[in-house]
């Protein structure tokens, strides 16, 4: 049985002591001081004993933390002995041995971490670490116990540049590349850079993907845990995070103030948008949230999440009118955000009945009931199909946008928000690409020349928030998704980082529906808002009794379709392409 580590500091201690002051003593030309020696050990003993418990520090373990601790101890002890002895021997022996004695114990600390923690695994693979930060720092350690052994780390500050991290060189990009070489690759880059936006994230992997067989990155400064080995939280470099824009504009303090302890109903609270819009309502710090849903696993699934914010779970669907009402009688909400409807494209189109039912009716159903109870603020999600829709999913959201803008009034503000498809949505395309290569199989695309516009969930949703607080009711918000993507670059991009070379790209049709461009305006609109993110259509009046009774028919007539056609005239259906 080992002696016990606690006992072993207070040894060292002794043992050290001896040989510095018998060292000190020698080269200053005085004579051995026996109880000098033993009255500083005891002082000394005590330090470590008293002082931020020293003694049970454990040295494997031990951090920059750990060497300050001890110095502090010593110093400490110093200060106590040195009045003491002050004037008995010279001031110079006391701090010549103080120093010979910190460097001993600290230099011996450091020996024995080194020893405990050096790795055994052979250093069979080369990694570069992007950005020589705290993060990039603390990866590198926890690369000395892996099989990969960091060559370079890579930065953009010129004040460090040509500089050494634990003889770890800092160089430029512009270096690294000459010192790989063409056509030579290293195994893994590594971006440590958890608060960089996605665009840096893109400029670094289109300059230097091609001289690595594969790159990872940390998760963002908000999805990073610092409790555990950053190494372990290490994640692939996604085609989400190729694609992902961040707003410029974005107006946090906007926002906050707009969310800020309100009670707050969310509509479709299980979905993609639905569950983002609630951790971000958590997030800024809304005061209860109504998570309303028809689905119990969904339901389930965002309660599990929002920890720190009052919530309410309704089980409930839109469609039904009268519980809905009893849900805003007995909840009394501030805001409503009404993300719940019907999105998949050809499901919509198997299901014409359910879809107008569950998307017209039932925001009508809320947006009455808001007006009916006071709501201030009512915020519709929309989709860029609804723009001159060639499916029925679109038309039905664009009758709910032409009843959200003419329903305006009793105080209630209603204003509806539209942007295009959101990476990583449970209806998009990459899921799906992603399950196929997983698979092996080969990645389907409808049309080669298909395009779509892509936003990530949460940016969409901060400025769904963004676009709800500026509203003054009757607006129809379009956010600004940047430029359309080709869905067959996006299927080369996803094969690409898979890594995977017995996959290719099949062309199986457009669906009925489907259009090969998507479009966020119907007719171009001058309307400004502070935000550059953040645009106004031009309204569309459409007198709102006129409108109800549409409805009413096109729930109980035969040609469904046509009926769609005469509310909105723009409606091309593409049945059977």
């Amino acid at each position: 049985m080992g002696i016990d580590k606690r006992v072993l500091n207070f040894l060292v201690i002794i043992v050290i002591s001896f040989a510095t002051f018998w060292w000190t003593f020698f080269i200053f030309h005085m004579p051995f001081d026996l109880m000098l020696v033993l009255s500083v050990i005891l002082i000394r003993m005590i330090s470590s004993f008293v002082i931020f418990s020293d003694y049970s520090l454990s040295w494997s373990k031990a951090s920059q933390k750990t060497f300050l601790i001890k110095s502090f101890v010593y110093i400490a002890a110093f200060l106590f002995y040195l009045p003491i002895f002050y004037g008995k021997v010279r001031f110079a022996f006391l701090v010549s041995e103080l120093f010979l004695y910190l460097f001993a114990i600290n230099f011996l600390m450091y020996m024995y971490y080194y020893i405990m923690n050096r790795s055994c695994v052979a250093k069979t693979k080369s990694v570069v670490i992007y950005g020589a930060g705290r993060a990039g720092i603390k990866l590198e350690s926890e690369f000395a116990d892996s099989q990969y052994r960091v060559k370079y780390f890579i930065d953009d500050d010129k004040v460090i540049q040509n500089r050494s991290i634990d003889s770890i060189q800092v160089i430029s990009k512009h270096k690294l590349k000459e010192k790989i070489g063409e056509g030579n690759k290293f195994d893994l880059l590594v971006i440590a850079m958890p608060s960089a936006h996605k665009e840096r994230v893109k400029e670094i992997y289109y300059n230097l993907s091609i001289y690595f067989k594969h790159i990872q990155i940390l998760p963002s400064i908000d999805e990073i845990l610092e409790s555990r080995d950053f190494a372990a939280q290490l994640k692939n470099i996604s085609v989400e995070d190729l694609l992902a824009r961040h707003p410029k504009d974005l107006d946090k303090k906007r926002i906050s103030s707009f969310v800020k302890e309100k009670i707050i109903l969310i509509t479709g609270a299980g979905g993609s948008i639905g569950s983002e819009i609630s951790r971000q309502c958590e997030r800024y710090g809304a005061k209860k949230l109504i998570l309303l849903d028809h689905s119990e696993y969904n339901l389930y699934a965002i309660a599990s999440e929002i920890q720190n914010t009052e919530t309410a779970l309704v089980m409930q669907s839109v469609v039904n009118r009268e519980f809905l009402d009893e849900t805003f009688k007995k909840y009394r909400p501030q805001i409503v955000i009404h993300a719940a409807a019907y999105k998949h494209v050809p499901l919509v189109e198997s299901n014409i009945d359910e879809a107008i039912l569950n998307n017209v009716v039932g925001t009508k159903n809320v947006i009455d009931i808001s007006i009916k109870y006071g709501v201030k603020k009512f915020v519709m999600i929309s989709t860029d199909k609804a723009v001159r829709p060639t499916n029925v999913m679109g038309t039905t959201k664009r009758i709910c946008e032409l009843y959200a803008q003419n329903s305006n009034g009793n105080g209630t503000e209603i204003v509806a928000v539209r942007f295009g498809n959101v990476l990583g949505s449970s209806g998009s395309v990459i899921p799906k690409f992603r399950s196929q290569i997983e698979n092996g199989q080969n990645i389907t695309v409808t049309h080669p020349d298909i395009t779509r516009y892509f936003m990530l969930i949460p940016e969409a949703c901060e400025l769904v928030l963004q676009a709800g607080a500026i509203g003054e009711g009757g607006e129809l918000f379009i956010l600004d998704m940047g430029e359309p993507i080709k869905i067959v670059d996006l299927a080369h991009k996803m094969i690409e980082l898979s890594g995977r070379k017995d996959i290719s790209i099949e062309f199986t049709g457009l669906r009925p529906g489907e259009k090969l461009y998507e479009e966020l305006l119907i007719d171009e609109s001058d309307a400004k808002t502070p935000y550059d993110s953040i645009t106004v259509a031009n309204s569309t009046k459409y007198d709102i009794e006129k409108l109800n009774q549409d409805i009413e028919e096109l729930l109980t007539c035969k040609d469904k379709l046509a009926k769609l056609k005469e509310i909105v005239p723009e409606f091309n259906h593409q049945k059977n392409l």
